[in-house]
């Protein structure tokens, strides 16, 4: 692996191909770029999808995503990297395994468990592998409350439900918890992190859209190309949530459902 002096942060996405082009693969790519990363995928399964729903899911072999790891990390390198759309404990086993192998330095596990529009995208068994065997390699872990309700074995429903299910998560073996706070009521959205020490709270205004597709894949990969700058992690949440935020203001309507976020926002209104 070439590690000398990268003239860019070479991040690396681990997720599923959306063929609506709002999540996943697609919108994590469009991140990294927009903010000065070189994005490189491990595509773990392809979608049929749009605004509507999922109709189709095809997981790609394990053997394809372990040769696909093995190709970037061997020569172009990585900086960071974050995980999205796993589908199998086999595949959560073998993304951890090639974690570990290739010394990755960073890492953001976004859990996705559910589609926007409702889809299960995680069996119960793949979940609890993310718990056991992704989670304590990570530097952060990104859950929106009903994930954060699955990883910590509890309701979360408050923001006290929030605090409690921080600490759970974080007895897993991560470095850092940032619990999304997207789904609790207020005009405010306040997402909440957690790094054993301190609690510290992110609030963004609350923005009346149901073009939201894609938020979660987006904010995950925006902390992890900040990370891959040199940011310290609060300093990469907070300007993700920035970012996101931008994102999802001027987001798009496109589609009959939830339109996507738009990462390119960052570039035209900032």
């Amino acid at each position: 692996m070439n590690d000398e002096h990268p003239p860019v942060p070479r991040i690396l996405t681990i997720a599923g191909s959306d063929s609506g082009g709002g999540a996943g693969i697609q919108a994590d790519l469009k991140t990294i770029a927009v903010l000065g990363g070189f994005g490189t995928s491990v595509v773990t399964a392809l979608t049929a999808q749009n605004t509507v729903g999922v109709s189709g899911i095809f997981e790609v072999p394990p053997d394809f995503i372990a040769q696909q790891f093995d190709a970037v990390a061997s020569d172009i390198g990585v900086d960071a990297a974050k995980t999205g759309m796993l589908v199998t404990p086999r595949v959560v086993r073998l993304i951890a395994q090639k974690i570990v192998e290739h010394r990755i330095p960073c890492l953001v596990v976004d859990p996705v468990m559910v589609s926007k529009s409702g889809d299960a995208l995680l069996s119960g068994e793949a979940q609890r592998t993310i718990l056991e065997a992704l989670i304590p390699l990570a530097t952060l872990v990104t859950p929106n409350l009903p994930e954060a309700a699955v990883l910590a074995g509890m309701p979360v429903r408050t923001p006290d439900d929030t605090r409690r299910a921080a600490e759970r998560i974080l007895a897993s073996g991560v470095r850092n918890v940032l619990v999304k706070g997207g789904h609790l009521e207020g005009h405010q959205a306040i997402d909440l992190l957690y790094d054993g020490e301190t609690f510290v709270e992110f609030p963004s205004e609350r923005i009346p859209t149901q073009n939201t597709h894609g938020t979660g894949c987006v904010y995950s990969a925006a902390i992890a190309t900040l990370l891959g700058h040199g940011h310290p992690v609060q300093e990469a949440v907070r300007q993700a949530k920035a970012f996101i935020t931008t994102a999802i203001r001027h987001s798009l309507p496109l589609g009959r459902g939830h339109g996507p976020t738009n990462p390119c926002a960052w570039i035209e209104w900032t």
